[in-house]
């Protein structure tokens, strides 16, 4: 199923061309709120999207966890039978855009692939900066989210070397990084109070703190802010660079030389799986080859009583 890879990123401007040049592409809104939000992404994308644009709920094409979790990676099969319902086949250009700029699209940025879907890209700023810079929506109500195209998709393999369990982390934990250097940099996109034990976490009976030996870096240090004319704000990716300088920061220059160059792994996670995949879409604009996801991130973890929480003091 492995295809030629589509740039990672792309601009509002690039993709009105690739509309207008007749490739074969689909926009899908990907847009997700956290828990504590009253917002609706779907009623969201029902008022207003990009033309011809589908939504897919990543809490919906996701596996049932036992331990309650949302948008956890999907069987190859869900994923496949998603791909068909929304007209797309392994030759599409997929692109993902959410509602804040950039916050879920890498989380099904990640997602795609995962199963191998090379032809996948992120719009960066989102529908706020498409709609910022002038270009067509649609507004017009519609009944459905899905397409009306007959599509086919072949279930594809997951590369489970991305896709990190509880066990795999745990196992990793047990070593301090600077003894043994096969073991994995763990960077943790939250917020770092709640990296620190210091803050709540947003959902209810789970601790805040870390994993043992894991680094803070919170998936904002990725991204810049940005201001509408209309005063709205939205985020997008900062300069390869500038990404760079922020993972030097919290690992150290040789710590960052190894993860970049492909001597040292490096896994994300965050508080459910969502922001850690901002990490993960900037390291690969670092030309990391295969960043791991911590799928469950901080909510499976602290949720099983068994785990080492370590707390900042």
């Amino acid at each position: 199923m492995a295809n030629r890879e589509a740039s990672l990123l792309l601009s509002p401007r690039e993709l009105k061309e690739s509309m207008t040049s007749g490739v074969n592409s689909i926009a899908l809104d990907v847009s997700w709120h956290m828990p504590n939000s009253p917002r609706s992404a779907k009623e969201e994308f029902l008022r207003k999207r990009l033309p011809d644009a589908r939504f897919l709920d990543l809490d919906v094409v996701a596996t049932p966890s036992q331990l309650g979790l949302s948008h956890m990676i999907p069987s190859a099969e869900d994923f496949a039978s998603a791909c068909e319902s929304f007209g797309i086949e392994p030759d599409t250009h997929v692109i993902l855009y959410d509602t804040h700029g950039v916050f879920s699209a890498p989380r099904a940025l990640f997602m795609f692939r995962a199963f191998g879907h090379g032809k996948s890209s992120i719009l960066d700023g989102g529908l706020p900066r498409w709609e910022a810079e002038g270009l067509p929506l649609d507004v017009e109500s519609v009944s459905s989210t899905v397409s009306k195209k007959n599509a086919t998709y072949p279930t594809p393999p997951l590369d489970a070397e991305v896709v990190k369990s509880y066990e795999q982390v745990v196992s990793n934990a047990e070593t301090e990084p600077i003894i043994d250097p096969t073991v994995a940099l763990v960077v943790d996109a939250r917020p770092n109070g709640r990296f620190a034990g210091k803050d709540p976490e947003p959902r209810a009976g789970i601790s805040s703190g870390h994993i043992p030996y894991s680094f803070s870096l919170p998936f904002s240090s990725f991204l810049q802010n940005n201001t509408t004319p209309a005063g709205a704000s939205y985020t997008t990716f900062l300069p390869p660079s500038e990404i760079k300088a922020a993972l030097v920061r919290v690992l150290g220059e040789k710590n960052a030389s190894d993860v970049i160059n492909g001597k040292r792994n490096i896994v994300t996670t965050c508080g459910s799986g969502m922001t850690a995949c901002v990490l993960w879409a900037g390291l690969r604009m670092l030309g990391v080859h295969k960043p791991g996801l911590y799928d469950e991130s901080w909510t499976g973890y602290a949720g099983r009583n068994i785990s080492k929480i370590i707390k900042d003091t």
